[in-house]
């Protein structure tokens, strides 16, 4: 059975300039960046067209404005689309797109999702900066191989996979030397390659537990709605039963692996044959090439790609 499905991309999308052209094309785009700014006091629309690219990349500012520029998007897509807008059976998103995901799926409002990614990167960039840590991208491994090195890596410290992209890609992430002993080593352990990436610390680790605590007693006020399509959860790859799973499983996603590959291989399984990647830039589109080459993504990441879609260029 055909299932269309949206997904959404999580830091490391971002650029700067983006969202500028739907920004300046769309009165509703321009009202999200206005009420982003009035719910999180960050001006989100100079961050997102002037940076500079040190301030947007700051985990704080990449989180709410990415989300705001896929939120945009998604409205300027219904807009030019009109009654030829998708209907989407399921959404997902990689880690802080998952809140988009859930948006999207009407589990809360726009202020509401704003404010929680906001939050969000601001206990994320304290839990890294109070510890020092990273995370190493590592290819040609599996999930065993790569446990087997972090194992190996660790060294009594804190190292574990985090991200499971696609086949042959998973990120390491703990503390600095000990990602970059897995770094070291991981050619004797079959990898060809590793990375060590510039991020602000070791997401998705238990680095981020104290993140996670205070992050906590934030999800417990907020009332979230039962999905209304299938919103599929990163750290299990099963779908949101009901608004009761979302608190556990966003923080299970603060210091649990984000599972993207095994997300897709099942949504493609399960009969999904139609895929937007909504929002700033073409990360997932690219995972989706390792994941399964004959499954293509539709991109919507700009106010030409919409026309495009809408047939209006």
């Amino acid at each position: 059975m055909s299932k269309t499905v949206f997904l959404f991309p999580g830091q490391g999308a971002q650029y700067v300039g983006m969202g500028k052209d739907i920004y300046e094309a769309s009165d509703a785009a321009k009202d999200l960046f206005a009420r982003a700014e009035a719910a999180t006091g960050i001006d989100i629309a100079k961050a997102c067209f002037d940076g500079p690219e040190d301030v947007l990349n700051h985990t704080d500012i990449a989180q709410p404005a990415i989300f705001t520029v896929s939120a945009a998007m998604l409205s300027v897509m219904g807009e030019l689309l009109a009654d030829k807008m998708p209907k989407p059976d399921v959404a997902a998103g990689l880690s802080l797109g998952e809140y988009t995901a859930l948006y999207a799926a009407g589990s809360m409002d726009f202020e509401t999702g704003v404010k929680l990614v906001a939050k969000r990167g601001e206990l994320m960039q304290s839990a890294a900066v109070n510890c020092p840590s990273s995370m190493v991208a590592i290819i040609g491994l599996d999930e065993a191989q790569a446990t087997e090195l972090c194992q190996k890596a660790a060294e009594g410290q804190i190292l574990t996979p985090a991200n499971f992209n696609c086949p042959g890609q998973i990120v390491l992430s703990g503390e600095t030397e000990a990602c970059q002993r897995a770094a070291d080593i991981s050619e004797q352990f079959g990898a060809r390659g590793a990375t060590v990436l510039k991020v602000a610390g070791a997401f998705h680790s238990e680095i981020m537990a104290p993140a996670a605590e205070e992050f906590a007693k934030i999800l417990a006020d907020v009332n979230f709605a039962n999905p209304e399509i299938s919103v599929v959860a990163n750290v299990d790859f099963a779908e949101y039963a009901s608004a009761g799973d979302i608190p556990a499983k966003l923080l299970g996603q603060l210091t649990g692996a984000v599972r993207w590959s095994q997300s897709m291989e099942k949504l493609i399984a399960d009969g999904a044959d139609e895929f937007y990647e909504i929002g700033p830039g073409k990360v997932l589109a690219g995972l989706m090439r390792r994941i399964d080459r004959k499954t293509k993504v539709k991109m919507v990441n700009s106010l030409d790609n919409a026309k495009k879609l809408a047939g209006r260029e």
